[in-house]
């Protein structure tokens, strides 16, 4: 029983202190305060939990709406007279056919079998080109009828 207790006091148990640790040093973080009260905001929260007022936010936009407000900025819908559906689909189209140009020029051929897959990759992106670009006019067809 002697060395139960002897091992106890060299261990540390619960009710103990713990021994002494190495300070740290912590960054410090910056803490958002409501703007209404002027409490600390609870961490990735839309509201104040004591008022209940919006957060202010300043993240940047969503991934989609940058693009969006790309186009707009752009105004290609207006200068083709195109809807953003068909807009999207000719975008898509562009980028298929793009791909199976810059096919050929990032995969160098050695064998026949090699310029085989090759030719049989830019196949495949110039009919998803097509199928894009048919999509586009299809939508575009859609809606000059609902107008």
């Amino acid at each position: 029983m002697a060395n139960s207790a002897s091992d106890v006091q060299q261990r540390g148990e619960f009710w103990r202190p713990p021994l002494a640790t190495r300070q740290e040093a912590v960054p410090a973080v910056q803490r958002e305060s409501c703007a209404g009260c002027g409490t600390e905001l609870v961490a990735d929260s839309r509201f104040c939990h004591v008022c209940g007022a919006a957060r202010a936010t300043h993240s940047p936009l969503r991934p989609l709406q940058w693009a969006l407000q790309w186009l707009k900025n752009l105004r290609l819908r207006e200068r083709l007279a195109l809807p953003l559906t068909s807009l999207v689909a000719f975008g898509v189209g562009s980028l298929c056919i793009l791909a199976a140009i810059g096919t050929g020029l990032i995969y160098t051929t050695d064998t026949f079998l090699d310029w085989q897959a090759v030719q049989i990759w830019r196949i495949e992106w110039l009919l998803a080109a097509i199928v894009a670009l048919l999509i586009g006019i299809l939508l575009r067809a859609v809606g000059v009828k609902r107008q």
